[in-house]
């Protein structure tokens, strides 16, 4: 057996020895394929079962409904017995307190077992030459997509040998040292690269999910755009993060030329012509009215012929297959029971949901108006309204009576994502006398605060919609709606587009070398034609007006303007925790008290109305520097004695 091999197969009961019953991988028919192993790779049956061990790996990364870095963020509050959301926030983790984030060593595994596929794929001949390069190409799109992940969180990792290590060596002469950013990054673009020349630009829908050509340009745009941010480019306040050889790990000179290469990525999904943002055409029947500033034409041009609202919720709620949402470039196929989770936890009690999810009010803030405008800068034609209550004559599709007027008014991916007090829940596959229901957070109320469930309400009196489709049900007779959980989608293409042009300086060119063999170079400078063609479709998809044109010409204006964007679009997707690091702007929005609504109220009498008062909730967010990243656990700085913690534990 090749050493390769075995140190696979070393690490593979080591780690499933040390989570016990946590079994994520069948070990028996692991362990009989190894000792088969120069069989392995001769049949196209077992070597296809490989890569689908491979993909298997994506599984062990956080989701929307198990991985706390979702709700650790300024975004949203997980109201649950354990106070998880409380010590991520909190910084309560530690080397030897690790939370629910000790993934390091499963991903490793997942790398190593990527490493055997890429090494020995070419061995089966049961296959075509073209076959055999496509999935080599997804086994070094899934092993940078693991590397990936441990850099988001741990900084610079360790680069595993291809070649596989020596066992005969000592102990410590196996030990590794963390790799620098731009080697860690080199590595992976190099894995990307290889793979966007190999990968087709679509399947079959029966092999929806897999790696395609566009899922790997999109992932290096996702990398370089990290690489190039404010946390890894020119971080001068990490000169002390290093590794064993005394090697500075974080790039201590800023380079604009990292912003040139992730725009480059992104511009070469934009031109493969195969993404586009998802619409729902209006219906004759819509009620939704644009507002004068908002173009009338056919989107992209404007947002005359579809429907804001239907077009972001149907994107996340299943209603819609993925064989005609062009907007998805890499999810997760086997995903739903994540995202259903998710929305089971968002669900109302009385209908029997968790009712632990609520969106801060810091998030309710940032969505802007119907005329996009800010809330505290309202028009007369779209008013916030501090008191009152909607009646027949002032409530809305989306604000039915007896609801708050502050909720009216609002952009549609707010009413698309945001349940707040007295919004409707259709509940359609419920027994009839069950749909249709009116949910309420006040004290005392169906789902607000109670002695008796003191987990089972929005701490901020402020729900959450997002992935909630009409039709799902946890009441007798209902069902779920098949959901996809999105990883990387063209929205978000667009707005690293429109981030990465925006940084480069007035007048500078780059030209940068085309992934795609044939292609020609990509010019990239800061034109403010192509950050507003990136930039207006999301805008107008939300029915809401481009921005002005001073908006555009400020460096400083546009990009505050660019981060409020994608906390609105990309809301639970995943995204803030992690932007809010590379931007290195944690310490200043995740350093102070969540605020939400007044959730001692009850619902009747004055306190009615004092409800809607914002109050600082429980918890109160604390950030020090060391939470930019996680800290190694003791048990791998015993394994690896040339890995160096992270600055601050």
């Amino acid at each position: 057996m090749r050493k390769q091999s075995i140190l696979l197969l070393t690490a593979v009961i080591t780690l499933v020895a040390s989570q016990g019953c946590q079994r994520y991988l069948d070990v028996s028919s692991y362990v009989r394929d190894m000792t088969q192993y120069d069989s392995v790779f001769v049949k196209r049956t077992t070597t296809e079962q490989w890569l689908w061990n491979c993909y298997n790996y994506l599984n062990q990364l956080p989701t929307i409904s198990n991985g706390a870095l979702w709700y650790a963020s300024d975004e949203i509050i997980y109201n649950d017995e354990g106070n998880t959301c409380q010590m991520y926030q909190n910084g309560e983790y530690s080397p030897s307190n690790q939370l629910w984030e000790d993934r390091y060593a499963t991903i490793y595994v997942g790398v190593r077992v990527c490493s055997e596929f890429i090494h020995n794929v070419h061995r089966c001949e049961e296959v075509t030459t073209r076959q055999r390069d496509q999935m080599e190409g997804e086994a070094r799109f899934l092993r940078a997509c693991l590397y990936f992940n441990l850099f988001k969180q741990y900084g610079p990792v360790p680069l595993v040998p291809d070649e596989g290590q020596d066992l005969s060596k000592d102990y410590d002469e196996l030990a590794l040292t963390r790799a620098t950013t731009d080697q860690l990054v080199d590595f992976m673009i190099s894995d990307l690269d290889r793979a966007v020349n190999v990968l087709p630009t679509e399947y079959a829908s029966t092999y929806l999910g897999r790696a395609t050509q566009g899922a790997a340009l999109a992932l290096k745009a996702k990398i370089l755009m990290f690489a190039a941010s404010p946390l890894y480019n020119g971080n001068t306040e990490l000169y002390n993060m290093r590794n064993s050889d005394g090697e500075v790990l974080i790039p201590q000179t800023y380079d604009e030329s990292k912003w040139a290469r992730a725009a480059a990525a992104c511009k070469e999904v934009i031109d493969l012509g195969e993404y586009s943002l998802f619409t729902v055409r209006k219906k004759s029947t819509s009620t939704f009215v644009l507002p004068d500033n908002v173009p009338s034409g056919n989107f992209p041009d404007g947002a005359g012929d579809i429907d804001p609202y239907e077009s972001y919720a149907q994107l996340f709620n299943g209603e819609t297959p993925l064989t005609i949402n062009g907007e998805f470039i890499f999810f997760r196929q086997n995903g739903s029971a994540n995202v259903n989770e998710f929305v089971r936890k968002c669900f109302p009690r009385s209908h029997n949901g968790g009712n632990s999810m609520s969106a801060t009010y810091k998030q309710v803030d940032a969505y802007y108006m119907a005329d996009g405008r800010d809330p505290e800068n309202a028009s007369d034609d779209y008013p916030l309204y501090a008191d009152g209550f909607t009646d027949v004559t002032t409530s809305t599709l989306y604000v039915p009576q007896n609801c708050h007027k502050m909720w009216l008014n609002r952009e549609s991916r707010f009413y698309a994502s945001i349940a707040f007090n007295g919004c409707l829940w259709e509940n359609l596959t419920a027994e009839q006398t069950l749909q249709n229901f009116y949910c309420n957070y006040y004290r005392s109320g169906g789902d607000g605060k109670t002695l008796s469930k003191p987990y089972n309400y929005p701490l901020t009196g402020i729900g959450v919609k997002k992935y909630y489709d009409p039709d799902d049900s946890w009441d007798e007779g209902g069902r779920l709606t098949h959901k996809p959980m999105p990883l990387i989608r063209y929205a978000d293409v667009l707005l690293w587009y429109a981030e990465a042009l925006n940084e480069l300086s007035d007048g500078a060119s780059y030209t940068i070398p085309a992934t795609v063999d044939g292609n020609p170079d990509i010019v990239v400078t800061r034109n403010l034609d192509e950050i507003h063609s990136a930039i207006k479709p999301i805008r107008f998809r939300a029915g809401l007006p481009d921005y002005v044109n001073a908006d555009y010409e400020s460096r400083d204006l546009l990009r505050t303007r660019i981060k409020r964007e994608r906390q609105v679009e990309l809301f639970m997707e995943g995204t803030r925790y992690w932007d809010l690091r590379r931007w290195k702007d944690a310490k200043i929005e995740e350093n102070s008290a969540v605020m939400g609504l007044n959730v001692e109220m009850k619902g009747s009498g004055t306190q009615r109305e004092r409800f809607y008062t914002v109050t600082p909730t429980q918890i109160t967010k604390v950030f020090m520097d060391k939470m930019y990243f996680w800290p190694f656990s003791e048990a791998e700085m015993v394994r690896n004695i040339k890995l160096t913690q992270n600055p601050g534990y």
